[in-house]
């Protein structure tokens, strides 16, 4: 395995990536693993061989052997051509379906590196204040690693989260609040109950299993990534890994260049739109009553958010709202044609729209839209009155 530290985004400070950490003692700052690729031994070609799982990628994660994996068997998993209308005038337009993965978003690429590492470096007991996927990640896998999971979420979370969480045996805390709020509480109570703090942009482990989202993106087209992905943001740390990986690609001389990451919020909550619009180097103020139909987008001011925006700029990229209105009319439109998607990937689709009307792109780029997570989550948004329905008798010859 390679040599590894950890290492400040903000000020740079070093530290050593064998006991547990959150974030930089001096500054606060996001923590990043920094790994010395000088003694990499063999190219890109050796993954050929490798099962298409997030895990062929080991080497380039904080683990030292593959018996520290806790796996609930995660697939690569399928990238998928959008054509015709619901393309707005784009011909090389797909998306990457992550509502494949296990609990059915893009969380549980992060919560399975995080659980293994963590549990191989000793720790038993996590918490995690969350909107809702992030939660049910963390209680799937926590059950898999034996851990005790605490998960802190708003009242109103979707009950298919709750769900999940409660029946994954984790302990579910409800907060009249927002998911800061929820912050609020895990950092407040952590050293009370000897928690581990697994927030988003918290600790620099999560971030290792969303950069494996870059390798394989890369490898799945050739290694010739797409010009731009659309990717729906709260917390952020989608964003952040895409980065990290694609840079990593980059140092190792695996890739030519990374896609510029376009980064998707909902208007009833874009703290970051308004700082990267702004020019502002980070969020500066909580976004005031944040509302959204996409739960995982309702993050009033997400912690590290300096490190989004540096992520976003740094690749040529940009950051756009889409109203829930245009949210919901994009999950309907992909319904049509076989993707039940929820409401963060259908925002996704939605700015692709907004990117149409302003030709911000050549119609002949490539682009991804990362759909982050299933519609089978959102079943409560899908409205449906079963009584509108015909009723037909045992015996029916003929169709109403």
């Amino acid at each position: 395995m390679l040599d590894s530290t950890i290492v400040c985004s903000g000020c740079g400070s070093v530290y050593p990536a064998d006991k547990p950490i959150n974030v930089c003692f001096k500054c606060g700052g996001a923590l990043l693993y920094k790994y010395d690729f000088s003694r990499i031994g063999f190219g890109r070609d050796v993954f050929a061989g490798r099962f298409d799982s997030f895990w062929k990628y080991l080497e380039f994660t904080p683990l030292k052997s593959s018996s520290d994996i806790v796996s609930l068997g995660e697939p690569f998993t399928p990238i998928v051509n959008l054509d015709g209308d619901i393309a707005y005038g784009f011909h090389n337009v797909s998306f990457k379906d992550d509502g494949r993965l296990p609990t059915g978003t893009f969380k549980a690429r992060g919560m399975a590196l995080a659980v293994s590492v963590l549990r191989s470096l000793g720790v038993s007991k996590v918490a995690i204040p969350s909107a809702g996927n992030a939660a049910a990640a963390l209680s799937a896998y926590g059950s898999r690693a034996g851990l005790e999971v605490y998960t802190f979420m708003p009242k109103d979370a979707p009950i298919s989260t709750l769900r999940e969480c409660v029946y994954m045996g984790a302990r579910v805390y409800l907060v009249d609040g927002l998911i800061n709020d929820c912050a609020s509480i895990v950092s407040r109570l952590r050293d009370k109950y000897g928690w581990f703090d697994v927030s988003t942009n918290k600790q620099p482990y999560r971030f290792e299993g969303y950069k494996l989202m870059a390798y394989e993106i890369s490898e799945q087209f050739d290694w010739d990534p797409p010009e731009a992905i659309i990717f729906p943001t709260g917390g952020g740390e989608g964003v952040i890994g895409l980065w990290k990986g694609f840079n990593e690609l980059i140092e190792l001389g695996w890739i030519e260049r990374a896609p510029r990451l376009i980064l998707v919020q909902s208007t009833g909550c874009m703290p970051l739109v308004k700082a990267f619009m702004d020019g502002a180097p980070e969020v500066s103020e909580a976004w005031p009553n944040a509302n959204t139909i996409a739960a995982g987008l309702r993050v009033p001011k997400p912690y590290a958010s300096y490190l989004i925006l540096r992520a976003i700029r740094d690749s040529g990229g940009f950051a756009l709202a889409v109203g829930d209105d245009e949210i919901i009319e994009s999950m309907k439109i992909l319904a049509r044609r076989g993707f039940f998607i929820c409401p963060e990937a259908a925002a996704s689709h939605a700015a692709l729209k907004h990117i149409a009307n302003e030709g911000l792109f050549d119609p002949s780029d490539r682009i991804l839209l990362y759909f982050t997570g299933s519609g089978l989550k959102y079943l409560d948004l899908y409205d449906l009155d079963v009584s509108k329905l015909p009723l037909l008798p045992r015996d029916a010859s003929s169709l109403p």
